[in-house]
C-alpha cells in the first residue's frame, strides 16, 4: 500500500494534535502586535478551548489506534 498501511492514524495524529497545540497556544500567547484592525485583539477562548479538546480527543484516538493495531 501506498505509505504504509497506517496513514490514516499517521494523518489523524499529525491534524489532531496540530488542533490542539495551534487552539491552545492561541488562547495562552495570543499575537503581541496587530497588523491591522480587522484582526482579533484575542482569540475567541471558549471556541478555541473546544477545538483543542477535539484536536486532543483525535490525537490520543490515533495514538491508541497506532499501539494496539
Amino acid at each position: 500500500m501506498f505509505l504504509g498501511e497506517d496513514l490514516l492514524a499517521y494523518l489523524v495524529l499529525a491534524f489532531g494534535a496540530a488542533l490542539f497545540v495551534g487552539n491552545l497556544l492561541a488562547v495562552v500567547r495570543p499575537p503581541a502586535a496587530q497588523l491591522d484592525e480587522t484582526n482579533l485583539e484575542r482569540a475567541p477562548v471558549v471556541r478555541s478551548i473546544i477545538y483543542s479538546g477535539i484536536g486532543l480527543v483525535a490525537a490520543v484516538w490515533a495514538l491508541a489506534s497506532l499501539v494496539s493495531g
